[in-house]
């Protein structure tokens, strides 16, 4: 959906790959190892490094020999061919982001030595353009991430949501073709195992960020023996019940852990955009101001919608916790609204990408498993979450499209266990509003003796290279060179 975790997702897509998706196909998929032939990137600069390839995979990978899509995959080789050990696969997170540009992106901040041992590679996975791509034809204000995020109304009331739900549903179903159900996790997996062989490698290392974590680890799942060093980093809950209900869930843990960290930056003396004296005051101002906006919403031109209102600003807020640096921006703007003045709409990605990350973020949280239909179910949720949580409203326990998805999951989510190689290490922000350390810490004891984790003592969303904190990228960026891990669970302070 505007995936869970949104964080990056669009900023990954491209107005420019989008208009290069490939059609989907009848032909055969090929069978066993299908070669890739290497060129230069789409509107890549000249001196860039990175090479872009298409390789054709089945539409559905329980008919090899059925109609295929393509899947466009990206890499910097070695930087020392000589010290080559394979190849480092970046998962993107989302659902909705692609890796495609990370290779020559991110890739280039890991240590040389890191760059030495692997050839980086990167892939736009299936529905994300310039892959096959697919679109549901959302309406425009169904587009806005405090529609696609299910606020409930200011009373509490999801009956809203519930219509919107079916509206954007009926949409993807009657728009998007049959690509949109073979849409998920478990696919996605599949892909990459097709990756790999396309590469020729026996194994395959990887680097997953968020909902890239779930993806790599059921990879490690369905394919041990075809792993080789596994970094999952901001993990998410691999509860096989709920799956993308436990994401959603989880932002209120996330808000609870982190809101703190933004209400002492904007409470301290000095600040430019002082919310209040104390943190607890930041809290309260936020709360009130929001119930304000809920009942007079100010104009907001140029926005989606047009206009500030309640849950606008609890959706900016949540936004605003995955990044410290971010936390300025959501104070300027409750000082601004406490004042009846805002500043400039923030630009958003062009109507196609949006289009495209709704798209592949609804099918895979819905085709994942399977969502309540009952309106009682979300009634009970959102009125307990309200009380326990209110800096969240309800919403992480609310009904997204998934509550009136057409089409039933193709296959019961996988059940993460400690069966397989130990070579895993986790790497995981204590305070992370996206991926909160209470689901990480459930993914480690699901993973058992396979997985070790390394626990930052560091605010926000991404922990690999992302912190500045020496202990945790140098424990990660040893393991990924020289495969040593640490014996136990470690907590860098």
């Amino acid at each position: 959906m505007t995936s869970m975790k949104r964080h990056g997702a669009l900023a990954a897509a491209s107005a420019v790959l989008l208009s290069l998706a490939a059609p989907l196909t009848a032909a055969a998929a090929p069978a066993g190892r299908t070669a890739l032939a290497w060129g230069p990137c789409p509107g890549a600069a000249p001196a860039s490094r990175q090479e872009c390839a298409t390789l054709a995979v089945p539409l559905d990978h329980s008919r090899p020999g059925g109609p295929v899509i393509d899947l466009a995959v990206s890499r910097v080789r070695s930087e020392r061919p000589g010290a080559r050990r394979g190849v480092l696969l970046m998962i993107p997170g989302g659902p909705g982001g692609s890796s495609l540009d990370d290779p020559s992106g991110k890739g280039q901040k890991l240590p040389k030595e890191v760059r030495d041992a692997y050839d980086l590679v990167g892939f736009a996975p299936r529905g994300m353009a310039p892959s096959t791509a697919v679109d549901c034809g959302l309406d425009h204000a169904d587009l806005a991430v405090s529609r696609l995020r299910p606020w409930p109304a200011p009373d509490g009331s999801v009956e809203g949501n519930l219509a919107t739900a079916r509206r954007m549903a009926d949409a993807c179903a009657r728009n998007a073709g049959e690509l949109l159900r073979h849409l998920g996790t478990v696919d996605e997996a599949r892909d990459i195992d097709r990756i790999r062989a396309a590469l020729g490698e026996r194994r395959v290392s990887a680097w997953g960020v968020s909902y890239g974590t779930y993806v790599g680890a059921v990879y490690s799942q369905l394919f041990p023996q075809r792993t080789d060093r596994i970094v999952l980093d901001s993990n998410d809950d691999p509860d096989p019940a709920r799956v993308s209900r436990a994401w959603l869930a989880g932002h209120e843990q996330g808000v609870e852990d982190v809101f703190p960290v933004f209400a002492k930056r904007v409470s301290a003396p000095g600040h430019p955009y002082r919310v209040a004296d104390t943190p607890d005051g930041v809290r309260r101002e936020f709360l009130r101001l929001a119930a304000e906006l809920d009942r007079r919403p100010l104009p907001w031109p140029g926005a989606n919608p047009p206009e500030l209102n309640g849950n606008v600003l609890r959706q900016t807020m949540l936004d605003s916790l995955y990044d410290p640096d971010r936390f300025d921006g959501l104070a300027r703007l409750m000082t601004a609204a406490r004042e009846g003045t805002l500043p400039p709409a923030p630009a958003g990605p062009p109507e196609p990408v949006l289009q495209n990350v709704a798209a592949v973020g609804a099918a895979t949280l819905c085709n994942d498993v399977a969502w309540p239909t009952d309106p009682a179910v979300y009634r009970k949720d959102v009125g307990l979450s309200r009380k326990a949580y209110p800096l969240t409203a309800g919403m992480p326990r609310n009904a997204m499209v998934c509550a009136a998805w057409p089409y039933p999951p193709r296959q019961a989510p996988v059940r993460i266990t400690g069966r397989g190689p130990s070579n895993v290490l986790l790497v995981q922000n204590e305070r992370d509003v996206a991926t909160p350390l209470a689901g990480a810490r459930r993914l480690r004891a699901a993973l058992g003796r396979r997985a070790v984790m390394v626990t930052v003592n560091s605010t926000g969303h991404d922990a690999y290279l992302a912190n500045g904190n020496a202990c945790g990228d140098d424990t990660v960026s040893r393991f990924l060179a020289t495969g040593e891990r640490p014996d136990g669970d470690v907590y860098c302070r």
